[in-house]
């Protein structure tokens, strides 16, 4: 690839990240410590910051953010770590297909989930009637799980939908570990409790860190689960609650502050933990780790762990799934009939047909988005001799870092009347503009990620031939380089489409207006509607959870063809 061209693709991407990532984020910043006086004139202060702290019920938030962050963490590392060292250690029946069933819960948006949650927590839930079936409580006085539980509830439903993420983490680390050093170690007489403690987990640290400050950035800037579960005393759902007065109360700028403050923090500490961990400076493992194979109890018992992993985590998808068939489900384990009118009658609602619509334009479009940009940086990462192009695969990778809470505050702020992104804003005040922006710069890194996967696996030797025989750069990339990479850039354009039909936080935020809903807020909506609305919600969550079930199915198999989607 030409230096020149190299330079120009790197200024355009840094260009627009810098526009529509750094300036959203700075600004919300920015507006957190500005004042203005009575004549007009902005001022720095650290009134705004202040007043969260000294405010009572903003301070309860910050605290029950943070503890819902490191309690899901915490949970999520309880349920994941068993599962990755299993798995990396030894060979049982069905491992293969039961590596797979664990990642069930990323097909089910969580705050989809904590609707079937709800409904079988309830007063007159279906693990109520269980125990008054066993006759372990009173049916006429039945418990309030939910009453003294919602922050259980909440930790819970962030722990069953993020262990994939540090499932997937750690495994990784475990399968870079080279095997010498265990052996070494067991050689010398150290048991295997103490091998674990003192060599395995140290070195596994840098896969365990970078997995749990994703799902404490995630958790602690969760908003769908804690709307579902109405637990109001939470910074991203004051922050929520605040949108309405944003041109006269700068509290939620101040919230979303400290919230990005506190994200960037810990995600640069985990760097600082991967990069000064052995594992992040060692070569690659000479030797091979060998699976113990088990067999009989021994190897039943792992299935079973992983199979019970699967069953407790299918749990919301199965109260999901119920509801959407419920005729009648009042105090019973199951529901008393089953019927697929709200299938239909979600189909035929004025709110839903829309809504998929909208998903499905915003969607689209910010996926063609994300390839074409994803593209241009994969190229200019592994194709150029550019110094910074290491850099500028970090840069664009930051969106994962950053919570998607803080990014929709961001240009919601930013689009408001006389604010520079005012004009993303179209006809009637259609968020089109600015949902596709966002979901194509959220979901920006699952393409490079892919894109790079390709081009390091691709022969470079054919594109070089064809420019030898005088192949435009145009000619060659469409008939050479994109063919080369198709599975690839499909797998990351699968996922990219699918996670941006379901996004959560920018959907709630920035959507307004029903005309312009997308799929989750359509979702939030029919819960508070009285009659069959959280049926209805329901039958479109499935509806969801099958499309993205079958997009990921997708892109595995075609990530497949070219082994692996995130290899590098």
């Amino acid at each position: 690839m030409k230096r020149s061209n190299a330079i120009l693709l790197t200024v355009f991407v840094c260009t627009l990240m810098a526009v529509f990532f750094v300036y959203p984020a700075g600004m919300v910043v920015k507006q957190a410590f500005e004042g203005t006086t009575a004549e007009g004139e902005r001022y720095f202060t650290l009134d705004f910051i202040l007043t969260v702290f000294q405010n009572p019920i903003y301070r309860e938030g910050m605290w029950n953010a943070l503890a819902l962050g490191l309690a899901s963490t915490i949970v999520t590392l309880l349920i994941a770590l068993p599962l990755a060292m299993i798995g990396h250690r030894y060979e049982f029946m069905g491992k293969g297909p039961l590596g797979v069933l664990v990642l069930a819960p990323l097909i089910l948006p969580p705050f989809v989930g904590a609707v079937g949650v709800k409904q079988m927590l309830g007063v007159n839930g279906a693990f109520n009637a269980v125990l008054i079936e066993l006759g372990i409580m009173d049916a006429a006085q039945p418990y309030d799980w939910l009453a003294g539980g919602r922050f259980a509830g909440i930790v819970l439903m962030n722990a069953l939908h993020l262990y994939p993420i540090l499932y997937m983490n750690i495994a990784a680390a475990l399968a870079n570990l080279d095997p010498a050093m265990e052996q070494a170690a067991e050689n010398l007489g150290c048991p295997p409790w103490k091998r674990f403690f003192r060599i395995t987990m140290p070195l596994a640290m840098p896969g365990i860190f970078a997995g749990s400050s994703i799902v404490f950035i995630w958790s602690f800037t969760e908003l769908g689960v804690p709307l579902v579960f109405d637990y109001p005393r939470v910074a991203p759902v004051q922050i929520f609650d605040g949108l309405k007065s944003l041109d006269t109360n700068p509290i939620p700028y101040a919230l979303t502050a400290i919230l990005l403050i506190i994200a960037a923090v810990v995600f640069l500490f985990s760097k600082l933990v991967i990069g000064r961990a052995p594992l992040g400076t060692a070569p690659r493992p000479k030797g091979m780790q060998t699976a113990k194979k088990l067999t009989g109890w021994k190897s039943a018992l792992c299935a079973g762990w992983f199979v019970a992993t699967f069953a407790i985590a299918s749990i919301p998808h199965l109260g999901v799934l119920l509801l959407s068939l419920a005729g009648r489900w009042y105090g019973t384990i199951i529901p008393d009939e089953l019927t697929m009118r709200h299938y239909f009658e979600a189909l035929g609602n004025g709110l839903v047909v829309p809504s998929i619509q909208n998903s499905l334009m915003y969607a689209g479009c910010a996926t063609l988005i994300a390839v074409v940009i994803g593209l241009s940086v994969a190229w200019v990462v592994v194709r150029s001799d550019l110094k910074g192009r290491n850099l500028l695969d970090a840069f664009v990778m930051l969106p994962l870092a950053v919570p998607g809470l803080v990014m929709a505050f961001g240009y919601l702020a930013l689009s408001q009347e006389g604010k520079p992104f005012h004009f993303l804003v179209g006809a009637g005040g259609s968020p089109f503009m600015l949902l596709v922006i966002a979901y194509a710069i959220r979901r920006l890194p699952y393409v490079v990620r892919a894109a790079v996967a390709g081009l390091q696996q691709s022969n470079p030797m054919l594109e070089e031939a064809a420019r030898s025989l005088g192949a435009t750069p145009a000619r060659m990339m469409r008939r050479i380089s994109i063919p080369l990479i198709g599975a690839n850039l499909a797998a990351g354009a699968i996922l990219a489409f699918a996670f941006a039909m379901l996004e959560v936080s920018d959907s709630l935020i920035l959507a307004q207006q029903e005309q312009h809903y997308p799929i989750t807020k359509a979702i939030y909506t029919l819960l508070s509607t009285l009659g069959n609305g959280t049926e209805l919600a329901a039958a479109l969550g499935v509806w969801a959870m099958v499309f993205l079930s079958v997009a990921i199915m997708g892109a595995a198999v075609l990530a497949g063809k070219r082994g692996g989607m995130f290899k590098v």
